[in-house]
């Protein structure tokens, strides 16, 4: 294309790119696929694309957004959270959630639980279509998983720990396929969506089919001992310092509630369930297998184990470990790392975020308090979850130190990887820790609560979640929670542990509690986090 301008006179030209992509179809169906794009955008013009792309994002932040006062970084954080983590799901078209997003090559595409763990959980109440979209992607890898257990011996499905197309790509087997716990955390994904959603669809048309598979695995792989109790031996939770354990109580709570999940959904869809080859024997023993699912217990110590026999390993040498042999996996050999006390990211503590339901709060209190010393927080994932439970527990400036850790773990590269992509997972786990953390958001079942506290760093937090076609605004003071619902019918929420009826005629207020006096929990030598807001000295 050619012109000629006159002195002082401007040319507008536009340029429209279009690109597309498919691991089914042919070439010839990719170029009809981008020719009929850059038909759509040549006849919608730019100024249309614009007005659209506008649209999409102003939806989003309309019931998405997170508002504070008192931290502009974190507040500008929690934003490029948002945004990075809408980007990397928005358009994944049937494809994998990685865990470097759009952003970079890390991991080499790979995507792991992370997605349905820590970024499914906000999307789920932020972008609800979102996630339907990803779960469905599980979906279509189902035939894998089926053969991968078919492999192993098992019945079921084993859904690989690290993946692009759905075969397991990690050839080391106690940080791979013992991690077992994968299955529970899509069937978690799934209860949590088709609850918060009331998605009756994609519960008929792949969640159904999920959650039976994934419970046959539980129910092959466990076992009944003499008295009757069940064990699910052999397995990697979370923690990957920590392999090959017998009856990792994050595994266990979480298939726990996958055996319930799979039973519940065959009542309410029987024929499908028959067509699964699901009879009322098998749903009762899925039931009596979470009914007596083993959950160690150190009766002397009063905390939960993290697996059985882990209280009795010895404690890892952290006065002897340098600064620069962090992170451990790096520098000392699996073997010994097994064998000790020592974590690499939350397990036992995300095991009480996830299923807070299982465990009292004297519990949560007394394991926070043993699990924390222990814990180095060599995974990007961890800080989020810690920040969850610091805040349940009391621990509110401590919550606000991982908080900060979480958000500002890509600005501020923190693990100076950032050059291979953003850490998706950990960005959402800044969403979480505020939400989840200090606003005190759990869903159970069909029950939406709320328990916020504030750190005094943070004067007022305000937070919209979707819930059942609802739009519900929390917003938070250090005195008051106040709930406005901006879009659909009545909702009965728990604030507190006190039953709240928000309504579109008047907002609902409930007090805010002072938080726990409890003593600080200490981390290991030199892998606290860096504080926040406050003298170095300073005591809760």
């Amino acid at each position: 294309m050619t012109s000629l301008l006159r002195p002082g006179q401007r040319l507008w030209v536009e340029k429209t790119v279009a690109y597309g992509w498919s691991g089914a179809r042919s070439l010839p169906a990719v170029r009809d696929q981008v020719d009929a794009a850059l038909a759509g955008a040549a006849s919608t013009g730019w100024q249309g694309l614009l007005a659209e792309q506008r649209g999409y994002l102003d939806a989003f932040w309309a019931r998405a957004d997170v508002e504070l006062e008192g931290d502009t970084e974190i507040q500008q954080a929690v934003r490029f959270t948002l945004f990075h983590v809408l980007q990397a799901a928005a358009r994944a078209e049937e494809r994998a959630i990685p865990a470097k997003g759009l952003t970079g090559p890390g991991y080499n595409g790979h995507c792991f639980w992370d997605t349905e763990t820590y970024v499914l959980p906000m999307l789920t109440y932020t972008a609800p279509h979102v996630v339907g979209a990803a779960l469905r992607r599980r979906h279509t890898t189902l035939p894998a998983a089926l053969e991968r257990a078919r492999q192993l011996g098992l019945a079921g499905a084993v859904f690989p720990w690290r993946t692009v197309d759905g075969d397991e790509c990690s050839a080391y087997w106690p940080a791979g396929t013992a991690a077992f716990h994968i299955n529970a955390d899509i069937a978690d994904a799934v209860v949590r969506y088709t609850a918060a959603t009331g998605d009756l669809v994609f519960e008929r048309e792949a969640g159904l089919e999920l959650l039976v598979h994934t419970a046959r695995l539980w129910h092959s792989l466990g076992h009944h001992d003499q008295k009757g109790l069940f064990h699910l031996d052999g397995v990697t939770g979370p923690d990957e310092y920590s392999a090959i354990a017998d009856d990792n109580v994050y595994t266990n709570v979480m298939a726990q509630q996958n055996l319930r999940a799979a039973a519940d959904a065959a009542e309410r869809h029987p024929d499908l369930a028959a067509s699964l080859g699901v009879d009322d024997e098998e749903s009762v023993a899925w039931r009596d297998a979470a009914q007596r699912i083993v959950l160690p217990f150190n009766e002397e110590l009063g905390v939960h184990e993290q697996s059985a026999g882990f209280t009795s390993h010895q404690v890892w040498d952290f006065a002897g470990t340098p600064p620069d042999r962090y992170p451990l996996l790096l520098h000392y050999p699996y073997f010994d790392l097994y064998r000790k006390q020592v974590i690499k990211q939350a397990d036992r503590v995300l095991a009480m975020h996830l299923r807070g339901d299982a465990f009292t709060e004297e519990h949560k209190a007394r394991n926070f308090a043993y699990y924390e010393p222990l814990t180095v927080r060599d995974s990007s994932l961890s800080a989020g979850s810690q920040a969850v439970i610091a805040a349940e527990v009391g621990r509110l400036n401590l919550a606000y130190d991982y908080l900060g850790e979480a958000s500002l773990m890509d600005l501020d590269n923190l693990e100076r990887n950032t050059r291979d992509g953003l850490h998706i997972a950990a960005l959402a786990g800044t969403w979480t820790a505020l939400v989840a953390g200090f606003g005190g958001m759990r869903h159970h079942g069909d029950t939406l609560s709320f328990a916020p506290r504030l750190p005094e760093q943070i004067s007022r937090l305000s937070f919209t979640v979707q819930f059942r076609r609802r739009c519900v605004r929390v917003d938070i003071t250090l005195q008051q929670a106040t709930y406005t619902l901006l879009e659909g019918t009545e909702l009965e929420i728990h604030h507190h542990g006190s039953p709240l009826t928000v309504t579109k005629d008047a907002p609902c207020s409930g007090p805010v509690p002072a938080a726990p006096d409890l003593p600080e929990p200490q981390q290991p030598p030199g892998r606290a986090p860096a504080r926040r807001g406050r003298a170095a000295g300073h005591s809760e």
